[in-house]
């Protein structure tokens, strides 16, 4: 199996891939079989963006975490080489605008672009007018089950198992948040700019003027996700304490010893 690995740092994973039997290619090559993320929630979705339709592992940076029994570099490698890794199909976003698309494995997010200023819009579900007036706010987020983690948790204290989320942020009056049907679309008027459409942590937002429409749903594509839970597992979030051994000696024997 040919492996490429993505992240800041990630050739600390180096060894570690080399024991396993693991060959190593660099992503640039499309050879690999597999992308090994190096870091969080960014870097997969990042990784997802420039490599789409390729599996992922994700592998939490051993300095930001104490990585569980099950989560350990070690371990996760050598279940990979053994084919022993559940993967699991993520559903995409996609929004248009005009004639720009945007893809997310998280969520689709307008926002408004001046922080003095609310953005303005309406809002149609399957083409029904949904409120009957405008809604004025900071924008809107509409989130797979997997980014429900994410934005759409911290403004709704809530995550969703399946369908698509979509809350509204900040507005002016409060607005509940919908739980929708996988197959259930969303569209967007702008009344009142500027905003801005993003998906995921993608670098380059679309702006948003008066008038411009957006539509949402979910995509034809997937993203295809080895052992998913391990960017959600609580146990390997929590921080080492100064007095613990340092994170390399306990987390990376092997890899440690070789460099």
């Amino acid at each position: 199996m040919k492996v490429a690995l993505v992240g800041a740092g990630c050739e600390v994973l180096e060894p570690l891939v080399l024991e396993a039997g693991l060959s190593l290619v660099p992503a640039e090559s499309g050879q690999q079989d597999v992308i090994i993320t190096y870091g969080g929630d960014g870097t997969l979705l990042g990784t997802e963006r420039d490599y789409p339709s390729l599996p992922k592992l994700a592998i939490r940076r051993h300095t930001n975490c104490r990585h569980c029994a099950i989560h350990k570099p070690e371990q996760v490698i050598r279940a990979l080489a053994a084919q022993r890794l559940e993967a699991s199909t993520l559903p995409k976003l996609e929004a248009y605008t005009g004639d720009q698309r945007l893809l997310g494995v998280n969520d689709i997010i307008l926002h408004n672009t001046l922080v003095s200023s609310g953005v303005r819009f309406l809002v149609w579900i399957n083409g029904k007018r949904y409120r009957p007036g405008e809604i004025v706010g900071d924008g809107l987020i509409v989130a797979t089950p997997f980014g429900s983690t994410a934005y759409y948790r911290s403004i709704t204290q809530s995550v969703i198992h399946t369908g698509i989320g979509l809350a509204f942020n900040n507005t002016t009056e409060p607005i509940n948040h919908l739980v929708l049907r996988e197959d259930e679309e969303i569209q967007v008027r702008i009344t009142r700019g500027p905003g801005l459409l993003t998906a995921d942590n993608h670098p380059h937002p679309i702006s948003l003027e008066c008038d411009d429409e957006v539509r949402i749903a979910i995509a034809p594509e997937s993203a295809h996700i080895l052992m998913a839970d391990s960017l959600r597992c609580p146990n390997c979030k929590k921080l080492r304490s100064p007095s613990e051994p340092s994170l390399d000696q306990a987390d990376f024997p092997r890899a440690v010893a070789s460099r």
